[in-house]
């Protein structure tokens, strides 16, 4: 019996990674906002939701799978767009602003699929990903493979971007937006652009997960934030002493996000109620959190010089 439950955990494992690898794509848009512009955006939560909708009811009505997929993304770069206005123009605080948007984003879900749920079936549409596209499939076709691809793809070009004078600027708006400021920087510019930035790889994770799980839901971004910033923290802790090029910074997020799914199905499987499942999340982010705290308070020695120099 016991070997029968370790199969069904190893049988498990691959769909596991490929959520993971999907969540990842979402990870790496809460990096962008919290950690290159030091920003708690909330709007992620709105935007995954909004993602997947567009995809699904654009494919419903007869698009093209790339071109549902990119209908989706400036869906979530509209998304970041408002909530940087909101922050930048009118003044908000940056976590209500992003509150404000995905409270918002609510209604617009409910209106572009018309009702709570849309479903869309993999025998009847030409989805590039799917959780039949797992085992027995080719490996061009294989989700864990296409996903990886586009991870790879889009770290290329984040790495590009963030290399070129605008995206130096932006980051640079992150680190002191005072001292960006006084070297000529728009730095308000830069935020409404890094929020764009991270909500459209938001929603085009969204748009994957939909085409995935087969079904967009309204409730499909409830609590992303909290599995991003675990991504974000798991991968950090893991691999910081060893990544510190930022193209691998984005590559531990992506860990990050597959080791936080890995674990997630050890928990299903050893039959932990699922009502616990989002404390256990919140817990674990709460740890983590805590550990670059915990570390400086409790384990950094601070050397004490006791009486004056010995040249005095």
């Amino acid at each position: 019996m016991f070997l029968l439950d370790i199969m069904a955990l190893v049988n498990a494992l691959p769909g596991a990674a490929a959520q993971g690898l999907i969540w990842a794509i979402m990870a790496i848009g809460v990096y962008i906002t919290y950690r290159v512009l030091d920003i708690a955006d909330l709007t992620v939560d709105g935007t995954l939701c909004t993602g997947g909708a567009v995809c699904v009811v654009c494919m419903m009505n007869g698009c093209n799978v790339w071109v549902a997929i990119l209908a989706a993304t400036c869906a979530g770069l509209l998304a970041g767009f408002v909530t940087g206005i909101f922050h930048t123009f009118m003044g908000i605080q940056a976590i209500l602003a992003g509150i404000l948007t995905q409270l918002a984003l609510w209604s617009v879900n409910l209106k572009i699929m018309g009702k709570a749920n849309q479903a869309i079936n993999v025998d009847k549409y030409d989805l590039i990903v799917s959780l039949r596209y797992i085992k027995g499939v080719p490996l061009y076709q294989n989700t864990i493979f296409v996903v990886a691809v586009i991870i790879a793809v889009l770290i290329a070009v984040l790495y590009w971007f963030f290399g070129t004078e605008l995206g130096c600027g932006i980051r640079a708006t992150g680190c002191n937006a005072a001292m960006a400021r006084a070297q000529g920087i728009n730095t308000n510019r830069n935020k409404v652009l890094g929020l764009m930035i991270s909500n459209g790889l938001v929603a085009l994770s969204g748009a994957l997960l939909a085409q995935y799980q087969g079904f967009a839901d309204i409730n499909m971004g409830r609590g992303s934030i909290v599995i991003g910033l675990a991504a974000v923290i798991i991968g950090e802790a893991l691999l910081s002493r060893i990544f510190r090029n930022f193209a691998l910074k984005l590559v531990s997020v992506a860990v990050g996000s597959i080791v936080y799914y890995l674990v997630y199905q050890v928990v299903i499987w050893c039959k932990v109620d699922t009502d616990l499942l989002k404390a256990f999340s919140a817990v674990v982010v709460a740890i983590f959190l805590a550990v670059p705290y915990w570390k400086a308070k409790y384990f950094t020695r601070v050397d004490v010089r006791k009486g004056g120099s010995g040249r005095a």
